[in-house]
């Protein structure tokens, strides 16, 4: 009785890690996009992102007590797709909204925001088909 016992579970174990690996439901080789987003110093913002050929998107909520914001964002070693970043005001108002073509100067981008209401802005990330990396960054403006 006691191989019995000890046969049931090592069967069962091996069985669930067969048909585990056999009927995975994700696919690690279709495109994909992330979007980090990293808080600083003083409330500044930025983070990375990649992509290899995916969409994603990420609304990041930002306190800015100032009316305007400084921003800058570069995208490298990319051939094809875009990167977007919109930031609107306290009042919803947009105050940014640019694009970096992928294999297309300019790859870098950088000023300051039009002036908007202080208080909570959002800013939003947006990876359409995008194959590389980058950066971004925004702190209040002066």
């Amino acid at each position: 009785m006691k191989n019995l016992n000890f046969k049931l579970p090592t069967i069962f174990i091996a069985m669930t890690l067969f048909i585990g690996t056999f009927t995975s439901c994700s696919d690690d080789d279709g495109p994909t996009a992330n979007i980090t987003v990293n808080e600083g110093p003083s409330g500044d913002i930025g983070g990375d992102f990649t992509g290899n050929g995916g969409n994603g998107s990420r609304i990041i909520n930002w306190t800015n007590n100032l009316t305007t914001a400084n921003y800058n964002a570069d995208i490298t070693a990319t051939v094809s797709g875009k990167f977007q970043i919109i930031v609107a005001d306290a009042n919803g108002a947009i105050v940014l909204d640019r694009t970096l073509n992928g294999g297309i100067e300019p790859d870098s981008i950088d000023g300051v925001t039009d002036a908007g209401e202080p208080g909570n802005w959002t800013v939003t990330i947006t990876l359409t088909s995008f194959n590389g990396d980058g950066s971004y960054s925004l702190s209040a403006g002066d």
